[in-house]
Parts: structure tokens; sequence; C-alpha cells
């Protein structure tokens, strides 16, 4: 009998992953799609005046990145990307959580950003359907 652990952790990993960066391309297509949007986002929560060009540069090389790492290819670098990337973004919400009762959903970062750091520290178990199987 083999042991159901490797393969059950594998698929829990893919779909921490493909999770993951379905949320992370949603953010990158606002910046491509909806620029006033994602520079109201950059005005509001980063204090940044940000052009729709720069936005078009942004969002792009973000799915570069993201679609490398839903591929899993490339993990140091774009697991941790991501993981940054996320980071950023729910840190820089941190008045949204002074009041948690009025902004329920900024709640789910929290638990993306602990798949994020989970899918980083377990980069190298993470090999179903990835590119780079180390």
């Amino acid at each position: 009998m083999t042991d159901p652990k490797p393969q059950s952790l594998e698929i829990s990993l893919l779909l921490l992953r493909l999770g993951v960066a379905l949320v992370m391309a949603m953010w990158a297509l606002d910046k491509l799609i909806n620029p006033g949007h994602a520079a109201g986002v950059f005005g509001n929560f980063y204090s940044l005046d940000v052009g729709t060009a720069m936005l078009y540069a942004i969002g792009s090389v973000q799915l570069v990145i993201i679609a490398a790492f839903a591929a899993g290819a490339f993990k140091v670098i774009t697991y941790g990307a991501v993981l940054i990337m996320h980071a950023g973004s729910t840190l820089s919400s941190w008045q949204q959580y002074l009041q948690p009762f009025d902004n329920l959903l900024f709640l789910a970062a929290w638990p993306m950003l602990a798949a994020c750091i989970a899918l980083f520290l377990l980069r190298h178990e993470d090999r179903l359907l990835a590119v780079q199987r180390a």
C-alpha cells in the first residue's frame, strides 16, 4: 500500500497555487482592463499617483510572473514575487483591519497570505503539474 500523504500534499499545493494565481491574475488584469480603478487603488492604499502607461507596464509584468507561478516555474523567483506582491497589498490595507466588520472582504487577504507563505516554504514539494519539479 502506498502512502497517500505525498499525493494529498501535491494536490493541495496545486490547488493553492492555482487559487492564488487566479486572484493575482484578476488584480493584474484590473490594471490592464480598468486602469482608472487600479489608479484609484494605488492612490488610496499606496499614496501613489500612477499613470495608465505605468499601470499597463506593472500589470503586464505581473501577468508574466503569475503565469510562470501558475505553471510552477522558477519557483524561488515567482513564488517569492507573488508572496511579496500579496504581502504588500495585505499590509498596505492595515487601516481596513481597524474596523473589521465594515471591511470583511479585506480579511480574506490573510488566509491568502498564509497560502502564499505555505507555497513558498513548500515549493520543493509542489510538483504536480509544475514545470520545475524540484
